[in-house]
């Protein structure tokens, strides 16, 4: 098994060509975040579509409510039949900056990450959602809510124990999924069942239209015009509300100021907490290729989500 905690070449499942492109693009990332975002899906696709997925079984599509993107996949792993007793579950929520984006971008980003953690013996869940023009605030919360109850209540189903679910959400599905967690606004009036562990990945901690945001417009659609409801709809302003253990990975070359967002939410976690979250930059990787090149060959960061899996008693 490789040692999580030993040094690693960033985009070192890359062709070298390619890895110096990324690299060069790095400090680049937020003057053509859709532009490099296409740059770093073609190049990890060819490899993530050509490493072997045998034994894993996926149900695509399953309906977990009444409107056509509330669907998930489910990505059992290699003999899951043969256990005898239910499986530790990851359930992945995608990002698109709330206005965009799907759970399979070409059908192979993002079931990437699902298939790696399947690999590893657990039952891998991705999750699609409403976007803000029909689901603003906290619509996409909602949505992951009824997500996690769908999948505790058909345990039993698709393997899975229900104590041990723990969700990832990436970008605005960090959004969502620290919302659903955290917010009054969600967990009072529809609380979701209980998660043994959240990880949030680059993900939108803070709602803000700052003039260096780039996603500025698509935030005041799911977050609304009224800026000065942003503080309490934010994450970031209901870290002390759970004690869900927490892991917070942010990329070295990320959107504007989600950085910044993740490690406010480290400090504020730290803050308030007995047990301390964990924090982990990526270096050399961008707000993409931080889920794009899991099941590529590079498994750090998946190894370091696996320890934190694992802490969890």
């Amino acid at each position: 098994m490789v040692n999580p905690h030993a040094s690693y070449e960033p985009l070192g499942s890359l062709p070298e060509d390619q890895r110096r492109l990324l690299l060069d693009i790095g400090p680049r990332w937020g003057q053509d975040i859709v532009g490099n975002r296409k740059t770093v899906i073609d190049c990890y696709t060819p490899l993530v579509a050509a490493t072997p997925k045998d034994g894993i079984a996926v149900e695509r599509d399953v309906s977990y409510g009444p409107h056509e993107r509330h669907v998930l996949d489910v990505f059992l792993p290699p003999n899951a039949a043969a256990q005898d007793k239910p499986l530790d579950a990851i359930v992945f929520v995608h990002g698109g900056a709330f206005v965009r984006g799907n759970k399979s971008v070409n059908g192979q980003i993002y079931d990437n990450v699902c298939y790696w953690f399947a690999t590893q013996g657990l039952v891998a869940i991705n999750v699609e959602y409403r976007l803000a023009d029909i689901a603003p605030y906290p619509g996409g919360a909602h949505d992951v809510t009824d997500a996690l109850n769908f999948l505790h209540q058909n345990a039993q189903r698709f393997q899975i124990d229900p104590q041990r679910v723990f969700v990832i959400g990436h970008s605005a599905g960090g959004a969502h999924t620290a919302t659903c967690l955290f917010d009054p606004a969600v967990t009072e009036a529809s609380p979701p069942p209980p998660v043994a562990g959240l990880v949030l990945i680059s993900a939108r901690v803070a709602a803000d239209v700052r003039p260096g945001n780039p996603n500025a417009k698509p935030v005041r659609t799911y977050f609304g015009d009224d800026e000065s409801l942003y503080a309490v709809r934010s994450p970031l302003s209901h870290v002390a509300r759970s004690a869900v253990p927490l892991m917070i990975a942010v990329a070295e070359f990320e959107n504007p100021y989600l950085d910044e967002y993740g490690a406010q939410f480290f400090i504020e976690a730290l803050r308030h907490r007995g047990v301390p979250p964990r924090l982990i930059q990526m270096r050399g990787h961008n707000h993409t290729s931080i889920v794009a090149h899991f099941n590529s060959g590079e498994d750090y960061l998946g190894r370091e989500i696996l320890h934190f899996i694992g802490s969890v008693p």
